[in-house]
């Protein structure tokens, strides 16, 4: 069976962190997600895909107990600080 898109992303960019106490949320995994897509020319899906993606993955997007990883990761981090110059 062929590994699916949001397969792809989680083995990528995100790690088990079963110990965490601030696992990845939503909002975050999706950023994550977006960063990872166009860091391979891929147009994100939007975020109702991504949510169906994630459960067929069996991903509990609330309580995922995932951390970033990769160049998505580095990339995600990146864009989403704030900018004060």
């Amino acid at each position: 069976m062929a590994t699916s898109h949001f397969q792809q992303f989680l083995d990528d960019a995100t790690c088990p962190a079963p110990d965490t106490d601030s696992p990845l949320g939503p909002d975050c995994l999706y950023g994550l997600y977006t960063s990872w897509c166009l860091l391979h020319g891929m147009t994100p899906k939007s975020g109702a895909r991504f949510r169906a993606g994630m459960r067929l993955c069996r991903v509990n997007i609330r309580s995922g107990k995932l951390r970033m990883k990769g160049r998505a990761a580095a990339d995600y981090i990146l864009t989403s600080y704030p900018y004060s110059g």
